[in-house]
């Protein structure tokens, strides 16, 4: 009796007997087609009682699988694949499947229903992207399975319920990505600049063959005698130099780019720049705070650092309170005590939340290198930049030119101050901050 729930009425089956009832009331007026009514009603139900049973007794219920990795990337494509096993159903004919998949509640993905007609004995395989948009832990529904016979009048439907978890964290594809940016040559066009090395805050490393695009002040002459091609002296920056990503979990941080939170771009950004850092030689912490301090690392560069810090970003929530600017500046004073490269990541609603920050920024520079990294709202940028055709289209492309215009005096001001300072679109973010610690540390300025 639970499989007959499962038994469904197709369109199909509506649309013929539809048709038979047009027919019928037509007979009122030809008594002839009385009779072939009559035969084809007769016809009609004897397949819909065949359907009926074939998609009941010979049919058996599929085994699922559905194939995906348990930690996926935030704000990444991640590969799933579903697949429903071979042999539960009859080689009698073609028959029709529809799968709908048990998304999970607010992520997208690139499949939403799979139609195709199978054979017997035939595996179906699906493969489709899952792109999560928030971090945390997140289990698939339940998927919708509906199969049709040849003749398409009854459907039985199979929910297959599912148990699948799997945890959404910062981007591992992402800091991949970067990583091979950095370390290769071909950086420049992806974002990622090529920086002259100044003063002395290099150290010689090895002679090497010359490559396209080093610097040839760098050619050591003496060795290119002795082998009769360009050889130039490789220097490595100096390593051990304490950074601290600083992120501001309030409420400003809330706000959304491209469907994430900036605090999640910047849980991102701060994965990829801390493998970065790690790989460059250097030690690096984390600090988080809002209205009152959160997580804490002391900058390391022990093998498990890169684990612990991938491990705190995960359970980060936004606090939906103002940040305490003089908080963070009192830890920093007594956490902090060598001079060491802090980047924090945090955002200002406008001039006078700036204005009032600005003091502890000041504190926090005198003792440190503070980088502070603030986020352009790019809906602003499109509004200030659309054709106006009306007076409110006007009106609001005006008020959003007059905002984005004041993320810029922002920047400008502190860096009056003597604060150095990224603002960026929250999909640049990445490349920006990478960008600001290759020029620091080959200037020397920490």
């Amino acid at each position: 009796m639970n499989t007959l729930k499962h038994l469904l009425l197709t369109p199909r089956f509506f649309f013929c007997f539809a048709l038979l009832v047009v027919a019928y009331i037509l007979g009122s007026a030809w008594s002839f087609m009385v009779g072939v009514v009559q035969y084809s009603a007769l016809i009609f139900g004897l397949f819909v009682f065949v359907d009926f049973l074939l998609l009941w007794l010979v049919v058996r219920r599929p085994e699922t699988k559905r194939e995906f990795l348990v930690r996926m990337n935030l704000g990444d494509a991640n590969k799933v694949k579903f697949e429903v096993g071979e042999n539960w159903l009859p080689k009698l004919f073609p028959w029709w499947v529809e799968l709908n998949e048990g998304f999970p509640n607010g992520i997208t993905a690139t499949l939403v229903t799979f139609k195709k007609r199978i054979s017997g004995g035939q595996k179906i395989e699906i493969e489709y992207q899952l792109q999560p948009k928030e971090r945390g832990t997140f289990q698939f529904n339940s998927a919708y399975l509906f199969l049709r016979s040849v003749f398409g009048l009854v459907e039985r439907r199979f929910i297959l319920e599912s148990e699948d978890e799997f945890h959404v964290y910062p981007s591992i594809l992402q800091m991949r990505k970067y990583e091979l940016l950095v370390f290769q040559q071909q950086k420049t066009a992806s974002g990622i600049k090529r920086v002259r090395r100044l003063g002395n805050a290099t150290e010689f490393e090895q002679i090497r063959d010359y490559v396209p695009g080093d610097e040839l002040k760098t050619i050591n002459w003496k060795a290119t005698s002795r082998k009769n091609e360009l050889m130039v002296n490789q220097y490595q920056d100096e390593k051990s130099q304490a950074v601290y990503c600083v992120i501001d979990k309030s409420r400003t941080m809330q706000m959304s780019s491209q469907d994430m939170t900036l605090l999640d771009h910047s849980i991102n950004s701060t994965l990829v720049f801390s493998n970065i850092c790690l790989l460059k030689g250097d030690k690096v912490g984390l600090v988080t705070y809002s209205n009152k301090m959160g997580t804490q690392i002391p900058a390391e560069r022990k093998s498990g650092q890169l684990k612990l810090i991938m491990d705190a970003l995960y359970a980060q929530k936004t606090q939906f309170l103002d940040a305490n600017f003089e908080l963070l500046q009192s830890l920093v004073r007594q956490k902090i005590k060598n001079r060491s490269l802090i980047l924090l990541y945090t955002n200002f609603e406008n001039e006078f939340a700036m204005r009032r920050a600005l003091p502890y920024l000041m504190q926090i520079n005198k003792q440190h290198l503070l980088v502070v990294i603030f986020f352009q709202n790019t809906e602003l940028q499109n509004i200030a930049n659309q054709d106006t055709g009306n007076l409110r289209e006007l009106h609001d492309s005006v008020i959003a030119e007059k905002m984005f215009a004041s993320k810029a005096r922002m920047a400008k001001e502190m860096k009056q101050m003597g604060i150095q300072t990224i603002l960026t679109n929250p999909e640049e973010l990445s490349a920006q901050v990478i960008n600001k610690y290759l020029e620091l540390k080959a200037r020397g300025r920490f």
